[in-house]
């Protein structure tokens, strides 16, 4: 069992990053002065701002956010300090270079954006642990202070290091790992190519190859320890913190970024966990153009569901205001009216009780001129601030479900080895990425809640047991462990889904020579015969369920039955394995599961939603369009549904039982018409 959040809000409550660092002293008051009518009571600052504690190495001034934090107080505005680790300042990269981070090649990253360090780097993370020591001590009694935010976006902007430091690093990493040279030769496979080391000194991070190739199995452990040097550099800071805080006082980072064990994070340095949502980033121009059913700034949906799996009742630390982008890149257009409300819903509807605005005021200088925040460079009221108002209002109408939990009717199974190997592994990755996608695509548009559902080192039968069903999509990778924790899922009563391509590899990432799904074989009670993908020149291939033809994605394994208990259900209906099974449902213990030979997309999670009796869990309650999304929380017996319409056009939704809007206060029952990108709350009697 994961550890227990450790802090969470009373109430819901907006607020918005702050930079006094970037303006006039003699705006502070007015500013703070604002937030406070538009309904914003809490700010988070300091993060960028190293200099401005420790101007020159060993010279600590705390004057500056002395005098800022003066104004905060009395003011009554709550604030969150960062620490500025994410830019350490030009004294430190001149004096020590070797605290770069490096492109593969090796040349360093220079002075002059942000995050351009290693994790790894011992003087580093010595001047980190005297600056976060420095500030916490002088500042963490400020009774304005509520919570520390630890760095920024931890692997943003970069997740991958190849400094000198990071090589040394990870030859230790190596080392504690397999002990012996053998040992690591073997999980690697360096027989084949000639790779085989001799001397711990022959390993390196990885670098330049032909053609880019590298040895998957190295880079598997590599993107292990880079996930590891981000947790200890997060708990180096925790730890300090911890020592000069108040009690009551939270300590979280904002993330949620690659190559990085968020849940690990979570559990061993913070007690809450905050996340950046930007849902226009859909509508980047530096991108291709999206369509309709890619879900646009939906999408963020899925994300949000993922923030939930780290941490149930989590905050924004940064939500989308304003438009977005840099002087160098991405392009993206301002909130339309009502935008700001529904992506503000979107997270509070998945479990944001504290949803902070990127940023107050845009800035008027540096490489963020055009990431807008709520006011402009003119500083004027503007519909944004309107809009926050709104907010502010609405959080106060609905500030009661605080604290409620977010209802899924299944979740979707995931796990950090397999995520690392299909970045690596181009074949995993072309069928995981697109039925992931088609899995929540299908949540959607099916009104289906889903909640991510990890399989970590803890993870016991308890936790799968809360959802009826789980889809683990292609699970290349599986361990002893994990086998384990689902054959109880599925003997308690569970229903499992699994797809093509399940138990192909061991932890290392090599293919084991036994039939697939492997450790799963003795559970399912299949063999995967052959396999293909379903080539471009191919027809699309389906099953015959039920007296349907559903499609069964972009990879086929063709299956056979090796069991008493295991029946099949459809077989393919086309391609040179016309006939074969293509999906079989066998009975374990109370409860079930079925391997599925194909690849998942929205037509045939829809049919195994149905299939298993999830599909549509609100649909008593209310009739709502494909271009609206559906989302339940609950708390104490009360139950909040929310319905938020993602279109640039009104949408009836039909109540099917009198229900309370939580705007009025009034009962409706009926036909109710949502606006333009509106949204509505309502509580169910």
């Amino acid at each position: 069992m994961r550890n227990a959040q450790n802090f969470k809000w009373d109430g819901l409550s907006l607020g918005t990053c702050y930079y006094p660092e970037h303006w006039d002293q003699n705006l502070w008051r007015e500013d703070l002065q604002r937030m406070k009518e538009n309904g914003i009571f809490t700010i988070r600052i300091g993060e960028f701002a190293w200099s401005k504690i420790e101007p020159r190495e060993g010279e600590f001034t705390f004057g500056f956010f002395d005098s800022f934090l003066d104004v905060a107080e009395e003011e009554g505005m709550k604030v969150i300090f960062g620490t500025p680790t994410a830019t350490p300042p030009a004294w430190l990269t001149r004096k020590y270079p070797e605290v770069l981070n490096c492109r593969l090649d090796g040349t360093p990253f220079r002075h002059g954006m942000r995050r351009h360090y290693n994790y790894n780097s011992p003087v580093y993370q010595k001047l980190c642990a005297v600056i976060v020591e420095k500030a916490a001590e002088h500042y963490g009694q400020r009774p304005c202070i509520v919570g520390w935010q630890i760095d920024n976006e931890m692997n943003c902007e970069v997740d991958v290091f190849y400094s000198e430091s990071d090589t040394a690093a990870f030859r230790i990493f190596l080392k504690e790992k397999y002990q012996t040279l053998d040992a690591l030769n073997q999980a690697w496979g360096t027989v084949f190519w000639n790779q085989t080391y001799t001397e711990w000194e022959e390993i390196y991070v990885p670098r330049p190859t032909v053609h880019d190739s590298t040895n998957p199995h190295q880079v598997l452990d590599y993107t292990r320890f880079v996930s590891e040097s981000a947790v200890r550099f997060c708990r180096l800071q925790s730890d300090i913190i911890r020592k000069y805080k108040k009690p009551q006082d939270f300590i979280t980072t904002n993330g949620m970024f690659g190559n990085l064990d968020n849940h690990k994070m979570q559990d061993e340095c913070l007690d809450v966990y905050t996340y950046d949502s930007y849902p226009n980033f859909a509508y980047c121009l530096c991108e291709d153009p999206k369509h309709s059913d890619d879900l646009n700034d939906r999408k963020w949906s899925r994300n949000l569901a993922e923030v939930r799996s780290i941490c149930p009742h989590f905050g924004i630390m940064e939500q989308q205001s304003g438009a977005n982008g840099w002087n160098t890149r991405m392009e993206a257009p301002a909130p339309k009216p009502g935008q700001m409300m529904l992506w503000a819903m979107q997270s509070i509807a998945h479990g944001a009780d504290y949803v902070s605005f990127f940023r107050w005021r845009t800035a008027v200088m540096g490489t963020e001129i055009y990431w807008h925040g709520i006011l402009d460079y003119d500083n004027r009221d503007n519909r944004k601030l309107s809009e926050l108002n709104r907010i502010w209002k609405r959080t106060e109408a609905i500030n009661e479900m605080a604290g409620a939990k977010y209802q899924a009717a299944f979740g979707l199974v995931r796990d950090y080895d397999n995520i690392w190997d299909a970045q690596l592994d181009a074949w995993h990755m072309r069928f995981a990425k697109k039925s992931e996608k088609e899995i929540f695509t299908a949540s959607q548009i099916n009104h289906t809640p889903m909640d991510m559902v990890y399989l970590l080192e803890g993870t016991d039968v308890e936790e799968l047991l809360a959802y009826p069903v789980l889809i683990y999509p292609h699970p290349l990778i599986l361990t002893e462990r994990r086998a384990e924790v689902l054959k109880q899922y599925v003997e308690a009563g569970g229903c499992l889904i699994l797809g093509c391509r399940t138990g192909q590899k061991d932890e290392t990432g090599k293919c084991v020579m036994q039939p697939m799904p492997g450790l799963l074989l003795p559970l399912t009670q299949t063999d995967v015969k052959e396999y293909t993908f379903v080539g471009p020149a191919d027809d699309a291939v389906y099953m015959e369920w039920e007296d349907k033809q559903v499609e069964t994605g972009l990879f086929n394994d063709i299956l056979a039955v090796t069991g008493p208990d295991a029946r099949v259900l459809a077989k393919y209906s086309s391609n040179y394995y016309e006939g074969r099974p293509a999906l079989v449902e066998t009975a374990w213990g109370k409860g079930k599961v079925l391997h599925f030979g194909g690849t998942f997309t929205r037509d045939n999670v829809k049919e195994f939603l149905d299939h298993t009796g999830v599909l549509k869990p609100f649909e008593e309650l209310a009739e709502v369009p494909k271009a609206c999304e559906t989302a339940m929380r609950v708390k104490e017996g009360r139950k909040y549904l929310f319905v938020l319409n993602y279109d640039k056009e009104p949408q009836k939704i039909v109540l099917k039982v009198p229900v309370m809007d939580m705007d009025t206060k009034d009962e409706v029952q009926g036909s109710v018409m949502l606006n333009a990108y509106g949204t509505k709350v309502y509580r169910i009697f």
